[in-house]
């Protein structure tokens, strides 16, 4: 072949490979649409490879991309897609940049036999050893299922377009993006692909590199302080990427930046903590402490409703090592306040808004118990024995209850007004960015 040809042959494989969706869907997330292709000519047994890979900027931070391209077999998965993709992961992990996983795929090459079962493996068992070192984006934008729903699920979080369809069971009727949003495995939910991408290059914007690096923007605008969402008020204007917002309500979990700072906030938003709202939470303080982005709470809660994620909640606080802090701004009692807020939280500061009820039972139970016969006796006689029940725990709410009690005893660092919440969180993490915390030599705590 001369010399002619073979140019000729390359310009005509560039065209095809770039004029392909995924090619076209990596320009789109990349700055400028400009990449570095990584194993651009990997053949697998019908053509070019399955996938197409590349690194560049978004928003002049540095990452990693693998594209499915339905365009080549349906993007199915093959031994040759596999090593293209464990490429990109091994280069992220020797330059601790973020990975970001686009799918669109009919599933795998079945004429490759169980070789396919080694490819599967290959990507899943790197995927999970790069977990925590840097950040995984997983964006669905066509059929993913099976085997490949499990890596997609792998990611840390989990992007759907509305032609998304994610499911481990082939014939699975919740496979859609609505489906997924509702049971928390997908972490935001876009209506179109463009969206959906747009998103992801937002989430960049506010995640670290890898676990050794400082998320933030140098930028920022004012928050919204006419705002009656805490979170909105308490965070940079624009910066709020609310999380699983349709699963598990009693919490809302959001990553946004604080004066430029990212933090990952948790707002309860019901009295009781249902199962789901407690286990979510506590993945997402996980997550945050695996890359070290702080934790701000904003704790209005009486109780949780089960145990075990009770018990799961409280061990991520615990273990977490990134800053913490937590605002109370309305009540937390016992358990709510032990696991959040507490010693049990190792908390490193704790705030109260001026009005808090902070107890260690319901005041209920807590009036009861410490007033004895006098509360009985309050009732007695009374012309409306109900009406009068609620005036004497209300009193004793007020005076041996409140946020002023707690700060008196130690367990509240300073009581604030809502107002305040912003300059005082602002104050809390510029004091503890320098944060070192030496931890026992185990692998992790088995509260799970």
């Amino acid at each position: 072949m001369s010399v002619q040809s073979k140019v000729d042959a390359l310009a005509a494989a560039r065209d095809e490979i770039s004029g392909s969706k995924a090619y076209q869907r990596l320009a789109k997330l990349f700055d400028e649409g400009v990449f570095t292709e990584i194993d651009s000519f990997a053949v697998s047994s019908s053509g070019y490879a399955e996938v197409v890979a590349g690194r560049g900027n978004i928003g002049g931070i540095g990452v990693f991309a693998y594209a499915q391209n339905p365009d080549a077999s349906g993007g199915a998965m093959s031994k040759a897609q596999a090593a293209k993709i464990r490429r990109v992961y091994e280069l992220a992990l020797k330059t601790g940049e973020p990975v970001i996983s686009i799918y669109d795929s009919i599933g795998g090459r079945l004429d490759e036999g169980s070789d396919l079962l080694g490819a599967y493996g290959d990507v899943l068992r790197y995927s999970s050893n790069l977990s925590g070192v840097v950040p995984q984006i997983s964006v669905v934008l066509g059929p993913c299922c099976g085997t490949q729903a499990l890596i997609a699920v792998n990611g840390d979080i989990v992007v759907m377009s509305g032609k998304g369809q994610l499911t481990l069971n082939t014939n699975g009727s919740d496979a859609d993006a609505a489906a997924n949003a509702k049971h928390g495995t997908a972490h935001i939910v876009c209506d179109s692909e463009d969206e959906a991408i747009e998103q992801t290059r937002k989430l960049v914007s506010v995640l670290p590199s890898n676990n050794l690096d400082y998320a933030g923007s140098a930028e920022f605008d004012e928050a919204d302080s006419s705002s009656d969402d805490k979170i909105k008020k308490l965070a940079d204007g624009g910066s709020v990427i609310e999380l699983q917002g349709q699963y598990g309500t009693a919490f809302s979990t959001a990553l946004a930046t604080v004066e430029g700072a990212t933090v990952g906030i948790i707002e309860s938003r019901e009295k009781i903590i249902d199962r789901r709202s407690a286990d979510k939470a506590a993945k997402f303080i996980r997550f945050c402490d695996a890359f070290g982005i702080p934790v701000v709470t904003l704790l209005d809660a009486e109780r949780f409703e089960c145990i075990k994620s009770a018990a799961r909640l409280s061990g991520a606080y615990a273990e977490a090592t990134t800053v913490k802090v937590t605002v109370i701004t309305g009540e937390a009692y016992g358990a709510v306040y032990i696991a959040a807020a507490g010693t049990g939280a190792a908390a490193d500061m704790t705030f109260a808004w001026a009005g808090a009820t902070i107890s260690g039972l319901s005041p209920e139970a807590a009036a009861v118990i410490s007033l004895g016969d006098d509360f009985g006796g309050a009732l007695r006689g009374a012309a409306d024995p109900r009406a009068e029940k609620a005036n004497v725990i209300a009193k004793f709410k007020d005076e041996q209850l409140g946020a002023e009690k707690a700060a008196a005893d130690g367990y509240v660092q300073d009581i604030i007004l809502p107002d305040e919440t912003r300059a005082k969180v602002i104050a809390a993490l510029d004091m503890l960015s320098d944060k070192r915390v030496t931890t026992l030599p185990k692998k992790h705590n088995n509260i799970w």
